[in-house]
């Protein structure tokens, strides 16, 4: 049942991005943006947490939960450190989230040799 309500809850979010898409003239960007910047809003004010609880995976691996996340360590790092943890915190909370992204983003470009568009 836990996977079930990742995939909805992570396909809806999906689904929400791809209607933006289509409907708007938003370009990809943008909408990266936005639901980063929602999660960080929805993180802050304590929304963001009982979707993580419910869904797990389905509401953290999506742009918004890694918004939550950032969101999460600013306000603990805030709570521990003052203003240096609020500034710091973030960082430190989605640090390894940051590194995997780098390292297989460069693993994946060595081995597919990535092309500009024309």
């Amino acid at each position: 049942m836990e996977y079930i309500k990742a995939f909805i809850v992570g396909g809806l979010i999906c689904v929400v991005g791809q209607i933006i898409l289509d409907r708007t003239k938003l370009t990809p960007a943008h909408i990266l943006v936005s639901f980063l910047t929602a999660g960080v809003i929805l993180g802050a004010i304590g929304i963001y947490e009982p979707l993580v609880d419910f869904a797990g995976a389905g509401a953290s691996i999506p742009i918004s939960g890694f918004g939550y996340s950032l969101s999460q360590g600013a306000i603990e790092g805030a709570k521990s450190k003052g203003l240096i943890g609020a500034f710091t915190g973030g960082i430190e909370a989605t640090g390894a989230g940051v590194a995997a992204i780098i390292l297989f983003g460069y693993v994946m470009a060595i081995i597919f040799n990535p092309k500009t568009k024309d």
